[in-house]
């Protein structure tokens, strides 16, 4: 939020409700990616579904959360750091409803491979290993962006170059699965499909560590390298 006390508590205020609901829907958005990890390795039907239909939540407080910005920014009209601040969330929002796409994507997957007894994959501690590493850049990214902490968003940057890492070598071992056998083609796909989504994830919370750049200091850093990220940070 703006260093400065604004003249209206009111608005004050409104920031701080439209923060706190973008935490609540992180909040929401990181059991959401728990549960269907654990449904996948598991194998727990009901987690399947259940995550499965609880994807309208996460879109139902996207659209709740982006009304409440329209209104502020019709009523209130913000400048500088307050502007940016709703800039931030609009983006940030909009990365964590897509983070839950990919959540319900692994769900789905889910289904597939232990509907047709695909069961027992050789890739499942792999894929739990980089959904760990995923799962760690979402918390940090909705720290960074409740403290509006420069480091950890500089942290996240390097770690989703660690995903995309873990995400080729997961590729590399399923296609020589699939060579390997080719009866199990269908369900390395399915995998893959999998590590994909949680690849996509760690780029979303990379997205939204990047916002938090934009925040504090004024400049888009998207498409950009790491170190130039941390020069930014130091600067």
């Amino acid at each position: 939020m703006a260093n400065k006390e604004h003249i209206s508590k009111q608005f004050d205020a409104e920031l701080e409700e439209v923060r706190s609901r973008v935490l609540q829907m992180g909040g929401f958005v990181e059991q959401q990616i728990e549960q269907s990890i654990e449904a996948l390795t598991n194998g727990n039907e009901d987690l399947i579904e259940q995550v499965i239909a609880h994807d309208h939540r996460v879109n139902a407080m996207e659209v709740s959360i982006d009304e409440m910005c329209n209104q502020i920014i019709a009523r209130r009209q913000p400048a500088a750091s307050d502007l940016r601040l709703i800039m931030m969330v609009i983006k940030t929002i909009t990365d964590l409803e897509r983070i839950g796409d990919e959540a319900e994507k692994i769900a789905r997957m889910a289904r597939l491979i232990y509907a047709s007894d695909r069961m027992h994959s050789p890739r499942f501690i792999e894929i739990k290993h980089v959904a760990t590493m995923a799962m760690d850049m979402v918390h940090k990214a909705l720290d960074s962006f409740a403290r509006l902490d420069l480091k950890a968003a500089a942290q996240i940057v390097r770690q989703d170059e660690q995903v995309d890492e873990e995400f080729r070598s997961i590729m590399r071992q399923l296609i020589t699965f699939m060579m390997e056998d080719p009866r199990k083609i269908s369900t390395a796909l399915e995998i893959l499909f999998v590590a994909k989504a949680i690849e996509r994830i760690g780029d979303h919370a990379k997205n939204m560590s990047e916002y938090v750049v934009y925040m504090v200091k004024g400049k888009d850093v998207r498409h950009v390298t790491a170190d130039e990220i941390e020069r930014e940070i130091r600067e």
